[in-house]
């Protein structure tokens, strides 16, 4: 099998769509969805979300400092795909969708109920990169649905049946819940029981 050389371009696939809630003081609650996310640290727990400047959560976040990164399952689709292509401009996304806001523990901005992982994230720096900013935020608390841990309190992946994007493609993709390996294996460690 050969490699054929692409020209650069952001092809780390697959990577989560989440649908991102912010409010700040002028503006509605709004949600958009991105992709360009990722964990930053452990310890504190921290990510990034990329956002474009000419989007209009941009502002709000940058204003407030504060959002909710709300993991979405396959049942989301619909309304992250909406999310991604429509401005919060024209919308209300939690009115359009019927999505169901919930207030903050420790941010004033909503988490959005129907997804079932919320992280509620301070911003702490940011970063404009080109045609991103880059805001690197500390995830100060965590909401999940209680039906998907398992007996461990951990996430139970079959029952979350994660939502991804693929990029190149610009596809979603489900199914990624076939259990492979464990942490570790390959070089003998123990990992806790399921």
């Amino acid at each position: 099998m050969s490699k054929v050389e692409l020209h650069p371009q952001t092809l780390l696939i697959p990577l989560p769509a989440a649908m991102v809630s912010c409010q700040a003081e002028g503006y509605k609650p709004n949600i958009i969805t991105i992709a360009w996310i990722g964990i930053v640290n452990s310890e504190p727990p921290m990510l990034s979300i990329s956002v474009q400047p000419k989007r209009y959560s941009y502002q709000i976040i940058k204003k407030s400092g504060q959002f909710v990164v709300n993991v979405t399952s396959e049942n989301n689709l619909k309304e992250a795909d909406f999310c991604g292509n429509r401005s919060g401009k024209d919308y209300d996304k939690f009115k359009e969708l019927n999505l169901t806001p919930l207030p903050g523990k420790m941010v004033s901005v909503p988490l959005i109920k129907e997804c079932p992982i919320n992280l509620e994230c301070l911003v702490r720096n940011s970063l404009l990169l080109g045609t991103h900013e880059m805001f690197i935020a500390e995830i100060v608390a965590v909401h999940i649905d209680q039906e998907l841990l398992d007996n461990h309190n951990r996430p139970d992946i079959d029952k979350l049946k994660p939502l991804v994007y693929c990029t190149g493609a610009q596809e979603y993709r489900g199914g990624f819940t076939e259990l492979l390996g464990r942490y570790g294996q390959a070089v003998g460690k123990k990992t806790k029981p399921s």
